[in-house]
């Protein structure tokens, strides 16, 4: 089965801990290169953050176990990347 490369996932998480929390517990896990966390949302409580996370050998299971110990959900797989090489989206008639 080919590696996971890129994993984007949009993530629910309280307001603490804050992003750099987020971005440093993810980033610590095997497989995982670097990690980008951008908030889309915020309310009262919660956050909504875009979780961008790359390597060379990623485990969805442990990137989402990882977000739930931080005290996160992840709403929505928004794109996943297989494979040897990061293969970019290709811009289509309808974007």
């Amino acid at each position: 089965m080919p590696p996971i490369r890129r994993l984007v996932l949009d993530v629910l998480k309280p307001h603490d801990p804050n992003a750099v929390r987020y971005a440093r517990g993810v980033g610590g896990l095997d497989g995982v290169e670097g990690v980008n966390v951008v908030l889309v949302e915020t309310d009262r409580q919660v956050e909504t953050v875009k979780l961008t996370v790359e390597g060379p050998d990623i485990s969805f299971e442990t990137v989402r176990e990882r977000v739930e110990d931080l005290g996160g959900s992840v709403h929505s797989i928004d794109e996943v990347v297989c494979g040897e090489q990061l293969v970019e989206q290709s811009e289509t008639p309808q974007d």
